[in-house]
C-alpha cells in the first residue's frame, strides 16, 4: 500500500527569539535573542529561554478558565497560520480538520501560581481551573479555540512530544481521517521543570554549550510552534520519520545510541534516501555530558562522511514538549525561504576531544538550490524516546 506524501504549508513560532516568524528569522540569523537570561528560583538562580514579547491574545469569553500563560503562547503561533487554516476550513470543513500537539508543562505555572496563593490566603484564587494544568488540554483547547471538529489529541513524551505529534498527524492525513491537521507543539517556564532538572544537576547557570569540552548542562525554555499540514501538494514534504524507544533509563540517554541510531536510520529509510542526501541536520544537543556524547557518536556512524550540523538550544532554551516542533520549524525554514541559511552552531568553539568531529556550521551556509535537498531534526528524550524527521523540497 503507497501512502499519500503529506506537506507542511505554514509555520507559526513564538519563543526567546522573538514573538513570530517575521521576527524570529532576523534574530536566529543574528543569534541575538532577547528572552535568554537568568530566572530565580526556589533553589537558585538558572539560565533560561524566555518568551520576552507580549502574550495578548486571549482565549474567547467560553473558554476563559483556560486563560493561562502556557494557552496564551499557543493562540500566539495559531494566530500566525490563521489565513491558511481558514483557507483549509473553507476547502475542507470544520469537521476535516484535526489538532495534534505535545507538551510536557500544559498550565503547570498557572498552577504554581495558584498553590502559592492558597498557601498564603487559605484557598485557591476564584478564576483558577484545575484543567489549565491537565497535560491533554492543549490540543482540545486548541481545536474549541479554533472551532475544528476532527480528531484533537495531545501528546506528551517529554523532549519528543512535538516531534512525535508530526509522525501522529501524518497517519491520520495518510489514512484518511482527516484532510488537514494543525501540528506541533507548546511548552511554558515552570518551577517544577526547572527545579526538577536542576535537581538532576542537568542546567546551567550561564548559556548552554553544546558538544563543547566545557558544556555543563541545559537551558530550559519556553515557547510554541504550530504547522499547518495537508496532503496537498506544496514546496517543503514531510518526507521521512524514524521512531524507537530504546529504554536504557528513565532519565540518562543509552551510551550506545543504539536507539537514537535506529530512529535516523528509519527515517533515512521512510524518505526513501541515503545518508549522503541530507544537506543538513538540527541536532537536538542539550549540552548535558551524557546526550552530547550519545549524539556525537551516533551521528559519526550514521554520517560517516560528515554533514552540516548544528543545535540552535542556546537561542531558545530546551523548550522540552515543544522543542522538536521549533527545531523542525527552524529546518522548514532553511527549505521554504531563500534567505534563511543554515542555524549557526553557537557554543565557545572548545571542541571536547572525546567526542568525534563534527561538521558545526559556523559561519553562513545555505541549503543548496536545484534538485531535491532534504534536511533532518533529531529530538531525544527522557525514557529513551527517539525521534528523527525529515523533510524535503
Amino acid at each position: 500500500m503507497t501512502l499519500p506524501p503529506v506537506y507542511l504549508h505554514a509555520l507559526g513560532m513564538v519563543n526567546a527569539l522573538g514573538g513570530d516568524v517575521a521576527s524570529i528569522v532576523p534574530a536566529l540569523g543574528a543569534a541575538h535573542s532577547p528572552g535568554m537570561g537568568l530566572m530565580h528560583t526556589g533553589i537558585g538562580d538558572a539560565y533560561v529561554g524566555r518568551v520576552a514579547t507580549p502574550l495578548d491574545i486571549a482565549p474567547p469569553a467560553a473558554l476563559k478558565r483556560f486563560d493561562c500563560r502556557n494557552n496564551r503562547m499557543l493562540l500566539a503561533a495559531l494566530e500566525q497560520i490563521r489565513p491558511e487554516l481558514e483557507a483549509a476550513r473553507e476547502r475542507y470543513g470544520s469537521h476535516r480538520i484535526g489538532i495534534v500537539l505535545g507538551t510536557s508543562t500544559s498550565g503547570i505555572d498557572a498552577a504554581e501560581v495558584a498553590f502559592v496563593h492558597q498557601a498564603q490566603a487559605g484557598q485557591l484564587p476564584e478564576d483558577f481551573n484545575y484543567r489549565q494544568m491537565e497535560i491533554g488540554t492543549a490540543a482540545p483547547f486548541a481545536a474549541a479555540a479554533l472551532n475544528v471538529q476532527g480528531p484533537a489529541f495531545t501528546v506528551s513524551t517529554a523532549c519528543t512530544s512535538s516531534a512525535k505529534a508530526f509522525v501522529s498527524a501524518r497517519r491520520l492525513l495518510q489514512l484518511g481521517l482527516c484532510d488537514a491537521m494543525v501540528v506541533g507543539g507548546v511548552d511554558t517556564l515552570c518551577e517544577l521543570t526547572v527545579q526538577g532538572f536542576a535537581s538532576l544537576e542537568s542546567t546551567s547557570v550561564t548559556r548552554t554549550n553544546p558538544m563543547s569540552r566545557n558544556r555543563n548542562g541545559i537551558n530550559v525554555g519556553e515557547g510554541a510552534a504550530v504547522f499547518l499540514m495537508t496532503r496537498e501538494e506544496g514546496a517543503v514534504r514531510l518526507a521521512g520519520a524514524g521512531e524507537s524507544s530504546d529504554a536504557h533509563h528513565v532519565s540518562a540517554p543509552d551510551p550506545q545510541g543504539v536507539g537514537g541510531e535506529l530512529a535516523l536510520r528509519e527515517a533515512l529509510r521512510d524518505a526513501g534516501v541515503e545518508p549522503p542526501a541530507i544537506a543538513y541536520v538540527n541536532l537536538h544537543a542539550t549540552a548535558t555530558r551524557k546526550n552530547d556524547d550519545m549524539e556525537a557518536h551516533l551521528m559519526s556512524r550514521v554520517f560517516a562522511d560528515g554533514v552540516p550540523v548544528s543545535g540552535t538550544k542556546p537561542l531558545t532554551g530546551h523548550q522540552l514538549g515543544a522543542a522538536g516542533a521549533t527545531e523542525l520549524g527552524f529546518a522548514w525554514l532553511t527549505l521554504a525561504r531563500d534567505d534563511v541559511p543554515m542555524p549557526r552552531h553557537q557554543w565557545d568553539g572548545e571542541a571536547d576531544p572525546a567526542l568525534p568531529m563534527l561538521d558545526l556550521v559556523q559561519n553562513e551556509r545555505r541549503i543548496p538550490r536545484g534538485g531535491t535537498q532534504y534536511v533532518m531534526s533529531n529530538s531525544f528524550a527522557f525514557g529513551g524516546s527517539n525521534v528523527s524527521l525529515i523533510l524535503a523540497r
